[in-house]
């Protein structure tokens, strides 16, 4: 624990990694999350009014949450106090709220403490927590790179706001690159670093919207690049994949092989070839892809493309898309290898996409149909006008099924294959004998 000292002696500031010394000291710096802290937002109205409340911050690593929050303590009048879930327990907060408690009483002051890593604290310690935030004590900004949905306590999560913090985008990684290069008292502007513009896109590629990670492999690069006979160090692509310790990978996120590359993994998919699929995945996720992008466009292949043939597939791949938010990165590549493989290995029928299309076609120019009276609410006065009426229930017969009209004018919008599970289903329906009624 420690009270925040915004006074650090040059030496100790000098000695700290380039992330830490390039960390944002105002909004003019802080870089990204415009949804959350753009000019007008409410936290951030908040924050310059100095009148914020209890607040959960999570997101993946390096993009802005700790920032964020000592841009907070700068802004203050309130006494700010900094932990981290990992090395204190129930004594040390029952110590902060006691001296919190104390504060208030003698100075009218009141306290904030950033808990970082909050995930990490178990229920009796969130517990422990729970009453002083609820009575404001203690104003919490607790700082998670998991879904605070499943990690922290539901009852600290009503009395708080959270914010969720996105991958930094590429725009505002560039900036905050050249910002390091050219800043002489925080950066690296003392030294004489020529970039070639392919470095650049190498480090903002595979930084993964990590403001971090980025000025981590950019200080590697410089301060281990000899100075060439004109007293420059040259950083150029051999560099920057050495500082990341990743070769390039042709992928621009914004760009056509965006593009390129997630219709070669559909179409892959699409055409039962797994190999191919786990291999323009792998591609993606290497380039730095948002997993989550990647799981979703499984959701829908699954849906679409494999559809009643194994229904199985849809319910794989929401689960992976779950698993996937709630392990994160690197290990949901192995949860996305699993769902890829299943829905490219599954049998294929598009017959519900194709349904659906008929069905918006009809909607639109085919005949207009109300609904027959015996189909209709009974509720209210609805028996007076005859609605429900007529109407046969299903699991009263043989079978649990009975010829009624469900439309007027029926056309056939589904037509089941023969593969997998939906050959099952058209047996079923011929063999009930789908007959469409007709007045």
């Amino acid at each position: 624990m420690k009270q925040t000292n915004f006074l650090e002696n040059a030496a100790s500031q000098k000695n700290k990694p380039l992330a830490a010394r390039m960390a944002p000291k105002s909004f003019e710096d802080f870089m990204g999350q415009d949804n959350i802290v753009g000019a007008g937002k409410l936290l951030r109205r908040s924050i310059e009014a100095d009148n914020i409340s209890s607040v959960i911050f999570f997101g993946p690593p390096g993009t802005g949450k700790s920032a964020l929050a000592r841009i907070i303590a700068s802004k203050t009048k309130a006494y700010f106090e900094e932990a981290n879930a990992v090395t204190i327990g129930i004594a040390d907060i029952r110590k902060i709220i006691d001296q919190a408690k104390a504060r208030a009483e003698m100075s009218g002051k009141k306290t904030i403490l950033m808990l970082d890593e909050i995930h990490h604290f178990n229920r009796s310690q969130q517990d422990a927590l729970l009453p002083d935030v609820e009575r404001g004590t203690i104003t919490l900004i607790g700082i998670t790179t998991e879904n605070p949905f499943f990690y922290i306590n539901a009852a600290i999560i009503s009395r708080s706001t959270v914010f969720e913090f996105t991958y930094l985008p590429k725009d505002a990684l560039l900036k905050i690159l050249v910002s390091a290069l050219t800043d002489k008292e925080n950066g690296l502007g003392n030294y004489k670093v020529e970039m070639s513009d392919e470095a650049k896109e190498h480090l903002i590629s595979n930084s993964g919207g990590d403001a971090r990670k980025l000025l981590n492999a950019l200080e590697i690069g410089v301060l281990s690049t000899k100075v060439n006979e004109k007293g420059v160090r040259v950083f150029d692509i051999s560099v920057a994949q050495e500082s990341m310790q990743k070769r390039a990978v042709l992928y621009d996120r914004s760009g056509d092989a965006h593009y390129d590359h997630i219709s070669a993994f559909i179409k892959s998919m699409r055409g039962t070839d797994p190999d191919a699929a786990v291999y323009w995945m792998t591609k993606m996720l290497a380039a730095g892809e948002d997993p989550r992008f990647i799981a979703r466009r499984i959701v829908i292949c699954a849906s679409e493309d494999v559809g009643m043939a194994d229904p199985r597939a849809l319910m794989f791949a929401v689960s992976a898309l779950r698993a996937v938010e709630f392990v994160g990165m690197p290990e949901a590549r192995i949860i996305l290898a699993q769902a890829a493989i299943y829905v490219a290995s599954a049998p294929k029928s598009n017959a519900s996409y194709l349904a659906v299309e008929s069905a918006f076609a009809e909607v639109k120019s085919g005949k207009t149909r109300s609904v027959p009276n015996h189909l209709k609410d009974a509720n209210l006065d609805g028996d007076k006008l005859g609605h429900g009426k007529g109407y046969k229930y299903p699991h009263d017969f043989e079978g649990h099924w009975v010829d009624q009209i469900y439309w007027t004018d029926p056309v056939e919008l589904y037509k089941p294959t023969n593969e997998g599970y939906e050959g099952k289903i058209r047996e079923r329906l011929a063999g009930i004998g789908k007959k469409k009624s007709k007045i």
